[in-house]
């Protein structure tokens, strides 16, 4: 859409454009950016910065047009953007409230990415704070010293203010967060995992002001970049950033049965983080059931539609048999489209060649006890 240039018309109203909630059919007219509908009422939270109008619905005088016609997203961006550290999170419409909220006033309101010195939480190599971790086997969430060194290489964390051992070392090599605040129950929930005797620990914590949590993220994602820097020294940030963390590819309840395929079909809670497909008797267990690695087709991994006949016991009738090279996995879902969305996952998964590391995953796999 191009704004032409101010004449002597009444107020106007901007061309009407196809709709979504990712559509930017909103625009902040202090700030000279259009945005969708979803960040258009966080910043109408800070009416400071950011002054909004809708495109479709609201009058426009020549002197707002002119400014938009002026500025626009890419002008924001280059002005707003010019000190983005490359480890910072850039969320999308699809990400949760808090992350959203967070981005929009790290870079309108607070000024961050224009003033590096801001970016000092985050940045710094190492932070020390309290969260609220959730109890492994009470489900109480209590305060908890964290510590994040890059100089160690680790996310530690304390049980009481004055341990001087840690109760947990997380190495930063393995370490991923993702926000769960559905899972978790609080609009700030960060999931934290990390390998343990090459198993995979979850822990669940959170913060109650928004900006502390989200700095704790993105701390997280910066000892992550500076490790892989000096791991993979030839990379560029382009390369390495997607692999500061990761969301889960899907989560949900499927049954599921044992290896001899006799025993009762058991509800369970999945999720697929990567090539591991984790099973938990609880969406917020500490520790998996079991974990099944999914590998690629040109390794004779396959995913099927349905049950093979003799199968008995499943309660959901919508079926689903992953083929591994060492034997077939079988899974029920309760609705023909929860099927359809984890076959569509495997699928992905499968027919991405395996990367040289994966194969020593698979070969761990294969070795389990």
């Amino acid at each position: 859409m191009e704004l032409g240039p101010s004449d002597s018309r009444p107020p106007v109203l901007l061309p009407v454009l196809p709709t979504s909630p990712s559509y930017p059919d909103w625009a902040s007219h202090s700030l000279g950016i259009f945005i969708c509908l979803n960040c258009s009422g966080i910043h109408r939270n800070i009416p400071q910065v950011s002054k909004v109008k809708s495109v479709r619905l609201d009058d426009w005088d020549d002197a707002q047009v002119e400014f938009m016609a002026s500025n626009g997203n890419n002008v924001a961006k280059a002005k707003y953007e010019s000190k983005m550290p490359p480890f910072y999170y850039k969320p999308t419409f699809l990400d949760c409230q808090l992350l959203r909220e967070q981005w929009i006033r790290a870079k309108y309101e607070r000024k961050e990415f224009i003033h590096s010195e801001k970016q000092e939480p985050y940045s710094a190599g190492y932070r020390e704070g309290f969260l609220w971790k959730r109890g492994r086997d009470n489900g109480q969430f209590l305060s908890r010293k964290f510590v994040l060194s890059e100089r160690e290489g680790a996310l530690k964390y304390f049980n009481k203010n004055d341990a001087k051992e840690p109760k947990a070392i997380m190495k930063i090599e393995h370490l991923n967060a993702t926000f769960q605040p559905a899972k978790i129950g609080n609009p700030h929930g960060l999931q934290i995992t990390y390998l343990k005797d090459n198993s995979t620990r979850n822990i669940f914590v959170y913060h109650e002001d928004g900006k502390e949590i989200v700095d704790w993220f993105n701390a997280i994602r910066a000892a992550r970049f500076h490790y892989l820097q000096v791991a993979f020294p030839g990379a560029s940030d382009a390369d390495l950033v997607p692999k500061l963390s990761r969301n889960y590819l899907k989560e949900g309840y499927m049954e599921k049965t044992g290896p001899k395929q006799t025993e009762g079909f058991k509800k369970r809670w999945f999720t697929m983080d990567d090539r591991r497909l984790m099973y938990f008797k609880d969406p917020l267990d500490a520790f998996a059931r079991g974990e099944v690695f999914i590998g690629s087709k040109e390794n004779s991994y396959k995913v099927l539609e349905g049950l093979p006949p003799s199968t008995q016991g499943n309660h959901w009738q919508h079926g689903i048999t992953i083929v591994t090279p060492d034997r077939k996995f079988l899974f029920a879902c309760e609705t023909e489209d929860d099927q359809l969305e984890w076959i569509t996952t495997f699928q992905k998964v499968i027919s991405r060649p395996m990367l040289p590391q994966e194969y020593a995953v698979e070969a761990h796999f294969k070795h389990k006890p």
